[in-house]
């Protein structure tokens, strides 16, 4: 089994919303909504997931600057956002996903997510990174 497989399957099992597997093999799930726990995981590490491979539930623009300036290996999403996949081309993450959406939507889901509106146009990755984990 690949390591995209392995986090993709526990993603499922457990109902996380994050999957981490660590480059150092120890796996983990988090279950906070958001960037909250890629925030989290980078605040207290910023190279915590430098090659690491992950599943989420929702890839968007922020999550997937972060996820690349963070360095991960791989990522599986079961949505991510048309906004989402240059970044990571452009930044030669491997990535799979279940479903391909416009835009992240907000929490009331009539409309886009504030986040992914602000940043949808941002160039500088380490811009994007410094608004959420500096």
């Amino acid at each position: 089994m690949t390591n995209l497989e392995i986090v993709k399957k526990r993603l499922y099992e457990t109902n996380a919303s994050l999957v981490v597997l660590y480059k150092n093999g120890n796996c983990k799930e988090y279950y906070n909504r958001r960037v909250e726990d890629i925030v989290n995981i980078l605040k207290e590490n910023k190279d915590a997931l430098n090659g690491a491979t992950i599943a989420d539930k929702v890839i968007g623009k922020v999550a997937g600057s972060l996820l690349a300036v963070a360095k991960v290996e791989a990522i599986y999403a079961d949505t991510i956002s048309k906004y989402a996949i240059p970044v990571l081309d452009e930044n030669n993450i491997k990535y799979e996903y279940n479903k391909k959406v416009e835009f992240i939507q907000n929490n009331d889901k009539n409309g886009m997510c504030p986040m992914e509106n602000k940043f949808k146009d941002e160039v500088n990755l380490i811009a994007i990174y410094n608004y959420f984990v500096k």
